[in-house]
C-alpha cells in the first residue's frame, strides 16, 4: 500500500480499495474509570466524530482495530449503553461494524453482537488487528492502534497515523493514533523501536507521522521519525 491508497481521517483512515473506515483504541469507559466530578461526554463524543467521518467517507464498513473497550475486568452498564450506540450508529449510517480484540477487550465477546475477531482481513489482502502482538493473520498490508502515537510540534501535541512503507516482513503498516480524546498519546519524535509495544514495529526510523489538520482541512505528511529526530 503507498500513501496514496489511504486516506486519513480525524483520527482515523479510509482504504478506498476496501471501501472501509478504520479506527482504533475507542477505550470506551475510559471516562467512566476516570475519578473526576465533571461530565466527560465520552459516550457523544465519539459519536459525533464517528458521525463526521460517516459523513466524509460513506464506508460500507468500519473496523475498530482493538481496546474497544478500557476495562479489562467489568464492562458496566452505562459503557454497555455506549458500545451499542457505537454499533447502532454504525448500522444506522449503512456500514458493517467489525470489532478487532485488543489487550483490553477480554468481556467483549460476552457484551456485543457485532462480529470479534483477532484479526480481520479485508477484501484488497490488508489485516486490521490491534498490534500489541504478531498478527492473527497474514496480509499485504497491517492496520494496527496500541501505542497511542502523537506528533509534537513547537510545544503542541497532535495525534497522527504512522506510516511505514515497508516496515513488517517487508509490508506496509499503518499505526493509527487513538479515537478516544480521553488518552494522552505517546509522543514519537524521539522514539526508536524499542520504544515502542508492538511487534510490528521493529524499525522505527522510516515510519512516517501523517497529521490531520481538520480545521484547516489538510492532511500534513512528514518525513520519516529517522529524520526528524535531528529537527524536532
Amino acid at each position: 500500500m503507498s500513501a496514496s491508497e489511504f486516506v486519513v481521517g480525524d483520527r482515523g483512515v479510509y482504504l478506498p480499495a476496501d471501501d472501509a473506515l478504520v479506527v482504533a483504541d475507542l477505550h470506551l469507559g475510559r471516562a467512566h474509570a476516570s475519578n473526576v466530578d465533571f461530565p466527560l461526554n465520552e459516550r457523544q463524543d465519539t459519536l459525533d466524530r464517528l458521525d463526521a467521518l460517516f459523513d466524509r467517507f460513506d464506508p460500507g464498513t468500519v473496523v475498530v482495530a482493538g481496546d474497544v473497550l478500557h476495562r479489562f475486568d467489568a464492562v458496566p452498564v452505562p459503557v454497555r449503553e455506549s458500545l451499542d450506540a457505537v454499533v447502532t450508529a454504525v448500522r444506522d449510517a449503512g456500514a458493517e461494524p467489525v470489532l478487532v480484540r485488543g489487550n483490553h477487550d477480554r468481556q467483549l465477546d460476552r457484551v456485543t453482537d457485532a462480529p470479534v475477531h483477532d484479526a480481520h482481513r479485508l477484501g484488497s489482502g490488508t489485516v486490521v488487528c490491534h498490534g500489541h502482538e504478531e498478527p492473527a493473520a497474514t496480509g499485504d498490508c497491517y492496520v494496527v492502534g496500541h501505542d497511542h502515537p502523537v506528533l509534537e510540534v513547537e510545544g503542541q501535541r497532535h495525534p497522527c497515523l504512522l506510516y511505514g512503507p515497508a516496515a513488517y516482513d517487508g509490508d506496509p503498516v499503518l499505526m493509527l493514533p487513538p479515537f478516544t480524546t480521553l488518552a494522552p498519546g505517546v509522543v514519537v519524535n524521539g522514539m526508536r523501536a524499542r520504544d515502542f509495544d508492538s511487534p510490528l514495529v521493529p524499525r522505527a526510523g522510516g515510519f512516517h507521522p501523517v497529521v490531520r489538520d481538520s480545521d484547516a482541512d489538510e492532511t500534513l505528511r512528514f518525513p520519516p521519525l529517522g529524520e526528524l529526530r535531528r529537527v524536532l
